[in-house]
Formats: structure tokens, C-alpha cells, sequence
């Protein structure tokens, strides 16, 4: 596996594949690598005939100084495992500079309105972000497939608008939520959980199952009522968010259309690790 930390090395390498033909498979992460970054890798392994991934954490689509503090980093251990592999191919380890050549300010975005709800309204600026790393990201890239897990389902609405947009020669791919055992979406930020809370944490994908359950059957005010009450009775949890949308305009509903698909969206702290997760409702 090839490892990268020079703009100009890596820009050098993908021009030679692709002048060789060579379709490539690309996930961006922000390290900290679990399964469910490793099954993206899988997919685009099936798919492509070079994996590239990329290990980059974005300053500017963090609203929390905090939050940004203590996210987990350790590259030496994520270029290990994404080594043991033997799937990817190259990874690719930029430098601030990298991505921001002219400084570390995010570009201005206008996603049609997805950017305006859900996360939208609690991180301000975030998809402005998200968007000017990604943008960036695939432009050096220059992947045929790129893939990114449906957790954050909001931002693959985006990046899907963003290619759209700038007519990026990308296909964008959405992959599954991976789950632990215990049925928590997997996320880098599960490591900041206690053995305690980890366990525990389990309530809001078990949530989401009722929610299903409950879809079609009760109004979406009683569903967003009977939300709250779960987690009104969770000790060591705040729900900071839940709402049933449209999954093509991620606009919260507030009834059932019989022709319309919806997703069930959620937020929950548990102690000061904020973690997201969301169910397609059928």
C-alpha cells in the first residue's frame, strides 16, 4: 500500500493510473477507522480497480472547539489497519495546506435548502465545511466511484448535490450503516464511551426499530412524543434532536403521504459525546 503526505506525489500517482485506465474507488475519512470505514473499502474493492482512501481531519466543519479538541487521531495506527487490509491500495494524508491553498476558509455553498435542515440548523457552517474538503478532495482524487456511509445521511445528500452541481465526474455511492453488536451505528466517536455508555447507547437504534414500527400505524406527533418519553427516562442521555423527514428533501413531515419515502432522524449526547444515527422507515 502506498502512503502519501505530498500533494504533488499523489497528484503525480493518480494522473499515472488514470492514464493507465484505471477506475478508481475513493472513501475520505477522518481516521479514527472502524469496520464501518472498512466496509466502504470493501465495497469500492468489488467495484474499482484502485481503492484510495484519505485521512484528513476537517477544522472547519467542526462547530465545537471542544469537540474538534478531543476528536481521536491516531494516523500511525489507521495506516496500519487500512495496511492489513490489502485492499486499498493508497492512502493519501494531506496537510492542511493541501486542501486550503489559499487558507483555512470554507467556500459558500447553496444545496438547495439540504443544507438548511436537521444538522443545518445546529451547526452552523458545517456543510460549508464538509463541502470545500470533499470538493477539494475529489478534484486530486479524480475517482470514478466515491463512497460514504449513510450514518451521516444529510451530508451524502450533499456531497450527492455537490457533484450535481459542479458536474464532478463521480458517481457518489451510499453504503449502509455498519452497527456494533448491540445495534449502535459505529462511529469514531464511540471511543469516547464508557463500557457503561456504550451499552446503554444501544436505546437509540432500538428507538428507531419502534419508530418503524409505530410509521404508518400512529400520527408522527404521537411517534415524536413517545421519542421524547424514551429518552426523558434515559439517566446520562439528552435527546438533542428527532424528526421523521423526506428522504429526497430532508424536510421534517408532520404527516404520512402514501407516495413519499421517509428516514427517521436522530441525536443523542450521551455524557459530552454527541452521536447520530438514522433509519429508513418502510
Amino acid at each position: 500500500m502506498e502512503i502519501f503526505r505530498d500533494k504533488k506525489t499523489f497528484t503525480d500517482y493518480i494522473e499515472r493510473q488514470k492514464e493507465m485506465g484505471k477506475r478508481i474507488g475513493f472513501a475520505p475519512t477522518m481516521g479514527a477507522l472502524h469496520q464501518g470505514h472498512l466496509s466502504l473499502y470493501e465495497i469500492a474493492n468489488k467495484e474499482n480497480d484502485l481503492v484510495i482512501s484519505s485521512i484528513f481531519v476537517n477544522p472547519t466543519q467542526f462547530n465545537n472547539t471542544e469537540d474538534l479538541e478531543k476528536y481521536p487521531r491516531d494516523a500511525e495506527r489507521d495506516v496500519m489497519l487500512l495496511k492489513n487490509t490489502k485492499i486499498v491500495d493508497a492512502v493519501y494524508l494531506p496537510e492542511v495546506a493541501d486542501l486550503y491553498p489559499e487558507g483555512l476558509k470554507s467556500k459558500s455553498y447553496d444545496f438547495g435548502g439540504l443544507e438548511n435542515e436537521m444538522e443545518g440548523k445546529f451547526r452552523p457552517g458545517h456543510f460549508d465545511g464538509v463541502g470545500t474538503v470533499v470538493e477539494e478532495l475529489l478534484r486530486q482524487v479524480k475517482p470514478n466511484n466515491a463512497y460514504f456511509g449513510e450514518k451521516d445521511y444529510q451530508q451524502l445528500a450533499i456531497i450527492e448535490k455537490l457533484a450535481e452541481q459542479l458536474q464532478l465526474p463521480v458517481k457518489i455511492h451510499g453504503v449502509p450503516i455498519y452497527r456494533e453488536e448491540n445495534g449502535l451505528a459505529m462511529s469514531s466517536r464511540n471511543q469516547r464511551l464508557s463500557y457503561l455508555q456504550r451499552d446503554a447507547a444501544k436505546v437509540i437504534h432500538e428507538t428507531l426499530v419502534k419508530v418503524n414500527e409505530w410509521f404508518r400505524i400512529i400520527t408522527v406527533s404521537e411517534i415524536n412524543q413517545r421519542v421524547k418519553d424514551v429518552f426523558d427516562d434515559q439517566r446520562g442521555m439528552s435527546l438533542e434532536y428527532f424528526q421523521i423527514a423526506d428522504e429526497a428533501t430532508l424536510k421534517e413531515t408532520d404527516f404520512f403521504y402514501k407516495d413519499q419515502n421517509y428516514r427517521a432522524f436522530i441525536v443523542v449526547n450521551v455524557g459530552t459525546v454527541r452521536l447520530i444515527d438514522n433509519l429508513h422507515l418502510d
